[in-house]
This record gives structure tokens, sequence and C-alpha cells, in this order.
């Protein structure tokens, strides 16, 4: 096997992806402080930690069952580390599971600080992880995506730092993880056609191209919306309205996607990433506002 630096396997596990499940965790955090006031910030470091490590475990692991499959090949976009031969199949694998050691060992210690409930958070993530290449080929993913890193981190945060879960964390729920879901919606909307020549089954690919580019423009405008009508209601500081300084970015992505069906695939050639650079940018103006 070759030899491999530091930044190969940073490389391996997209680092860029990590706002997805690294952001809800933050805004969360910012979110019970000013709700709440007192909260366990311990916990919720090392919750951090924990998840954006699972999360790294989850990018190998999802790499390895594509490439195994067929899905990913060399003239597929996104991370090459497979398909170039820059690393190996077991390689990946066992980089999964070196990963997932660590990431489980904080998920328990959390459990044995915080109490059993948080267990039962942590084994549906690790469920939605394991069978995510699984249900991915079977047009659940953005469900999944939507599950494991919107719903179980921030209800997972809200134990280990408040002690209970808190129903009104469906206020952060919906705009950031709408926007998270959106990443894997512009990737597999890019991917439909070598998604179709590896017989896998995506969202993308059940709804066509049409519905794609609505629901892609819904899942990166509606949270702006979403969050003006909380201002409103008096559920948001009126200084979350700083959130909107992300709109024009939305905005560009939403553009770059209307224009898929006349210039084609390179219209969205790396509107996954673009979208995970918007949802860094929503999800650091949103905790800002509970700052403040």
């Amino acid at each position: 096997m070759k030899k491999h630096s530091l930044k190969d396997w940073l490389i391996a596990v997209r680092p860029w992806s990590f706002p997805a499940s690294a952001m809800p965790v933050i805004v969360t955090l910012a979110y019970l402080y000013w709700a709440y006031g007192v909260i366990d910030w311990k916990n919720g470091v090392l919750a951090l930690v924990g998840i954006i490590i699972f999360h790294a475990s989850g990018n190998a692991w999802s790499d390895y069952f594509d490439f195994e499959r067929g899905v990913d090949r060399a003239d597929t976009f996104g991370v090459k580390t497979l398909t170039s031969g820059q690393f190996m199949p077991l390689e990946i694998r066992n980089l999964a599971i070196g990963l997932m050691v660590p990431a489980v060992a904080i998920g328990l210690w959390l459990v044995v600080r915080t109490g059993l409930p948080l267990l039962w958070v942590g084994v549906c993530g690790a469920i939605c992880s394991l069978l995510y290449p699984w249900l991915k080929y079977r047009a659940f993913g953005d469900f999944v995506i939507f599950v494991a890193y919107a719903i179980l981190p921030t209800l997972g945060i809200s134990y280990i730092t408040v002690g209970k879960f808190l129903p009104d964390l469906l206020l952060i729920i919906v705009p950031v993880g709408l926007i998270t879901v959106a990443i894997l919606h512009a990737n597999n909307t890019r991917d439909i056609e070598t998604d179709v020549r590896a017989k896998i089954s995506t969202l993308a690919m059940k709804l066509g191209k049409k519905t794609d580019i609505l629901l892609y423009i819904f899942e990166v405008i509606f949270p702006f919306l979403w969050i003006v009508g909380c201002v409103v209601l008096g559920y948001f500081p009126w200084w979350s309205l700083l959130t909107m300084l992300g709109l024009l970015p939305a905005i560009a992505n939403a553009r770059a996607m209307l224009r898929l069906p006349k210039e084609g695939i390179s219209a969205i050639s790396n509107l996954d990433e673009k979208t995970a650079k918007l949802q860094l940018l929503f999800s650091l103006l949103f905790t800002v506002t509970f700052l403040i």
C-alpha cells in the first residue's frame, strides 16, 4: 500500500462537508444559551468533537460502499480517493472503522455523564450511519440525512446540556436541516446519470429534474422565510434577521440550479460544495444572533 500524508487522510474524509454536522450542534448550543441561560458547555463541546469524528467515519463508509457498488468511477464527480487509485478500498474501510471507535467512545462517555436516554439517540445515529449507503440506494438518503444531521444532534445536545429533550428545538431543526439536506440533494441531482448507470435509486432520480430544481430552491430559500416568520411571532430576537445576509448566496445557488436544463451538469458541478458553504454562513450568522 502507498504511504499517505496527513493531508491525504484529511481529504479522504471530506472535511468541507463537516459544517453539515457541526453547525446544527453549534446553533443549538447558542440557542439553548440564549433561551435557557445555563447549559453544560463541557458536554456540548465534547459532543461537537464526537459528531465531527462520527461524520468523518460516515463519509469514509459511504465512499467505500459507493466504490464497491460501482457508483463512484473515474468519470464521476466528487472525491477521487478511491477512483484515482490513491487509496485502496481496504484502507478507506479501515479508516471508517477506526474513526467510529473514538466517536462511539465519546458517545458512551456522554451517556455515563448524562443518562440512558442519550443512548437511544446514539443508537439511532449509528444505525443511520451504517445503513446510509443501503438506504441512499433506495431513495431514502435525504430523509436519513435530515434525521442524522438535524433531528438527532439537536435533541442530543439539548439533553446533555439542559437535561431534557425540548420541543421548541423544532425552530432550529427546520431551517438548518433543510439547507443540510440541500447539500445532498445538489449532489444527487448532479449525479443522476452516473447513478442510473450504477442501477441505484435516489430521491433526485425519483422526482425528475424539474421537481429536483424546485425542491432545491425550496430547501435553500425557505429557511430564510422561516426565520422571518419566527421573528414576527416572537420566537427569535429581531436581530436574527442578520441571517438575511446569507440570502444572496442562497439566491445565487438557486439560479445555478435553474440553469441545469439549458447548461447541463456543468451548471451544478460544484453546487454541493457551494451549498455546504451556504450552510456554514447561514448557521454562523444564526449562531451570532443568539450570542449578541
